[in-house]
């Protein structure tokens, strides 16, 4: 029996079991190549799409356009055309890229879809976007490279406080298993409509640390990612309510709950982990949302915290409602006194030029040094985005625990 009678029956045979309608059996067609890294650091997208009338792209390597949204004018990720070729493939080439990691999705007559022709996408609240990848500077702390790598864990802990049980991620670094070497901790805190997924799969932590410490660039330590909407068990799609619709606002999410529930995350992890218990192998930082959550938690508990960090930090948005929890945002300027009283050895803010808390910060800043009080502050381009919040945990982490 020759080969292609024998390809003949196997595959008949697989569609009698219902097994072909499970696999993605393209061998009739070769997709086009998109996106494609060209030598110059440039890239080209392609879509096959011939009957398509009008097909975009739009990402964070292209230049912002501003939009309005409720909460003022926003950068907003660039537009551009594809050009339709003979064979119905649509095309377009950006200029030399910077080396970073890059969001994208393409849009087909109006439908904002993923690049069908690249199986690398991430979920950021509601939106899946298309990533890839270009090397050569910035961009590599976030690659897989040879190095000794850690674990990343999905693990649930009991909050008395929230009245529930919730999820954390966790890295712990290479050799914590073999070990009995004790280690500091990062509290990593997401934005709004984040949980604990947002900082291993957008932020590239466990990456970025696998990176520093292999490099000698910062010290070994265990890095927790909890999710800061205490209302929430998990990230959607992880808890028993099912294939939830994710959602920016969620109830409780910045009315002080969670500030006041966070000692449960740190009993959990000093019960159950092997770390440094004292205030000078802690650090708390976070983003947006996360960012006014450290603030507020480093400032209610001022002898638990040697660094804190604050990137693109939501200062002034807590959710008012005249809930008892809100006693947190109270008195902040007491609450700093004795924070920098207890002498912190780092605190650290970050923020972009074009960042819609700016203002915020700025005056945040201004504050500070009319106090006095030390602080370390580092300003990059661009808006409320995660190529900052990457870069900000690169620069923060290095500082960390020396």
């Amino acid at each position: 029996m020759n080969l292609k009678r024998i390809s003949t029956l196997a595959l008949g045979a697989l569609m009698a079991m219902g097994l072909y309608a499970q696999q993605n059996l393209s061998w009739a067609q070769m997709p086009v190549v998109s996106p494609e890294i060209n030598a110059d650091n440039s890239v080209t997208f392609r879509v096959l799409a011939p009957q398509a009338q009008k097909v975009q792209i739009t990402g964070d390597m292209l230049p912002t356009r501003k939009i309005d949204t409720p909460m003022g004018k926003y950068d907003a990720p660039g537009v551009a055309d594809l050009v339709k070729d003979d064979k119905g493939v649509w095309s377009f080439k950006t200029g030399k890229l910077p080396s970073e990691l890059y969001t994208y999705n393409v849009v087909v007559d109006g439908v904002r879809t993923l690049d069908p022709s690249n199986v690398y996408c991430v979920r950021d609240v509601t939106n899946l976007f298309s990533m890839l990848l270009i090397g050569g500077g910035q961009g590599d702390w976030y690659r897989v490279k040879e190095v000794p790598h850690g674990t990343v864990s999905k693990i649930w802990y009991n909050s008395p406080t929230a009245g529930l049980k919730r999820r954390l991620t966790v890295y712990t670094p290479a050799g914590y298993e073999t070990s009995k070497e004790k280690y500091p901790v990062l509290y990593l805190l997401h934005g709004i409509g984040g949980d604990e997924n947002a900082w291993s799969e957008l932020g590239r932590a466990a990456q970025i640390l696998d990176n520093l410490i292999a490099a000698g660039k910062a010290k070994p330590m265990i890095v927790v990612m909890t999710n800061g909407n205490i209302s929430q068990e998990a990230a959607p799609g992880e808890t028993p309510n099912g294939f939830t619709v994710p959602t920016l606002m969620l109830p409780k999410t910045m009315d002080g709950n969670f500030e006041l529930a966070f000692p449960d995350v740190i009993k959990f992890v000093e019960s159950n982990y092997r770390v440094k218990a004292d205030k000078n192998d802690r650090a708390i930082a976070g983003l947006s949302m996360g960012g006014c959550h450290s603030l507020y938690i480093s400032a209610n508990y001022p002898d638990t915290f040697g660094y804190v960090g604050l990137f693109s930090a939501a200062i002034n948005k807590q959710q008012k409602s005249g809930v008892e929890s809100e006693r947190v945002y109270d008195d902040l300027d007491g609450k700093l006194a004795k924070l920098f009283a207890a002498k912190p050895k780092l605190y650290w803010i970050g923020i972009g030029k074009t960042d819609f808390l700016y203002k915020d910060n700025a005056d945040f800043r201004a504050k500070l040094t009319a106090k006095g009080y030390p602080f370390t502050y580092m300003e990059t381009e661009g808006g409320h985005i995660w190529r900052n919040w990457r870069i900000y945990l690169t620069e923060f982490a290095q500082k960390l625990f020396k």
